[in-house]
């Protein structure tokens, strides 16, 4: 019997990782009923993360905890023996800035340290944290307040959250430190290489993203450069150059540089996380995808480390997607031998968008004729 592992991420803003694993499922079980289908959802440590973990037997612990800019959001983590699977974006991202307004300025990671203390609380010890998606540029200073720091100024009094408030930071007081943490395992998931500060740092390319004008990049810069030296004044070590340390607004410089956290590439965590290695050695065809290829992918998305993942065992790979923006040539050189794309059957994005479920299930039937053998 021909077995299809199905391993795609989200369509963003159209449908989740299990939803298009469904569909195409549906799809292809209407051309060839006797095919073998496992949906096994992916993600790559963003917006994703907690619904991939889940899908693959973790269960949901909610947790209240503060917004990027102090609000109070219901969130969760999911959780597995002592494992938890943290979330940035769904706790400190830019989705849960109210109204949609951008806070360049403010915006901090507070809320995501709330969650890995009552985590630790819980008695998990093995974390992995996905960063993809943060609505601040704080350099991960709310991150490790809420786990125990003070970050004080010139006179003692503790600084407010967000990156500006940084340039007034004189010292780091670790004393205090969520007692857990000293025998935790925390891996991050991280995709870029930025360093914190500087041109390539997490205030010039990230900030514009989050609403920040050439004079915030500016004070958000210099903000970062202050709190890479507080920190190495307090730790005895300037990790603010390491690749990736500018991460989710500098959450990769503050994790690696006071909570001791390895970086590791975000699909090849996920993919060890869901199990999904064991899945690939009994299946015949791999579909992955996401709602837009794009370059992006090629630079470490979840259908890029699929394929790869795919091919290295000798199973080919099948792609999905809203729109797709690479050539034939690229895509192959990724190790995916065909791209299905909504926009193949419905050219009208909003249309495509708004019936994803349907045309992918009429995509997954032209993948089941094309590429399913009948047994």
């Amino acid at each position: 019997m021909t077995h299809v592992l199905i391993a795609s991420d989200k369509f963003k803003g159209s449908l989740t990782a299990v939803q298009v694993g469904e569909a195409v499922s549906r799809g292809l079980r209407r051309v060839r009923p006797d095919v073998e289908v496992t949906v096994l959802p992916v993600a790559d440590g963003g917006d994703g993360t907690l619904a991939a973990a889940v899908a693959a037997g973790y269960w949901t612990v909610p947790v209240s905890a503060s917004g990027p800019t102090g609000v109070t959001v219901e969130t969760s983590y999911a959780r597995s023996d002592e494992t938890a699977v943290v979330e940035l974006a769904d706790v400190s991202g830019l989705s849960r800035l109210s109204g949609g307004r951008l806070e360049p300025l403010t915006a901090g990671s507070r809320g995501t340290g709330e969650v890995i203390g009552a985590a630790l609380d819980a008695g998990c010890r093995r974390f992995v944290l996905g960063i993809g998606g943060s609505a601040g540029t704080d350099g991960g200073a709310g991150l490790i307040s809420a786990l125990g720091a003070r970050l004080l100024d010139a006179a003692g009094c503790e600084i407010a959250d967000g990156g500006a408030a940084l340039g007034g930071v004189a010292r780091l007081d670790l004393r205090d430190l969520h007692p857990g943490l000293a025998d935790a395992e925390i891996v991050v998931a991280c995709d870029v290489d930025n360093p914190l500060t500087g041109p390539r740092g997490a205030a010039a390319v990230y900030g514009p993203q989050k609403g920040a004008g050439a004079a915030d990049v500016e004070l958000l810069n210099a903000s970062l450069v202050r709190w890479a030296e507080v920190v190495s004044a307090a730790t005895g070590a300037d990790l603010s150059a390491t690749p990736g340390a500018g991460a989710a607004g500098g959450v990769g410089f503050a994790a690696i540089a006071v909570l001791g956290a390895r970086l590791r590439p975000g699909i090849e965590l996920i993919l060890d996380l869901v199990g999904f290695h064991s899945e690939l050695a009994g299946a015949d065809l791999v579909v992955t995808g996401e709602g837009s290829l794009d370059e992006q992918t090629l630079a470490g998305k979840a259908p890029a480390g699929v394929a790869a993942a795919a091919v290295a065992a000798g199973v080919p790979v099948i792609a999905v997607c809203g729109r797709n923006l690479l050539s034939v040539d690229s895509c192959r050189a990724a190790g995916i031998s065909a791209v299905y794309s909504l926009g193949d059957l419905e050219p009208d994005a909003r249309r495509s968008m708004a019936d994803a479920a349907a045309l992918l299930e009429r995509l997954a039937e032209r993948i089941a004729a094309d590429h399913l053998v009948a047994s």
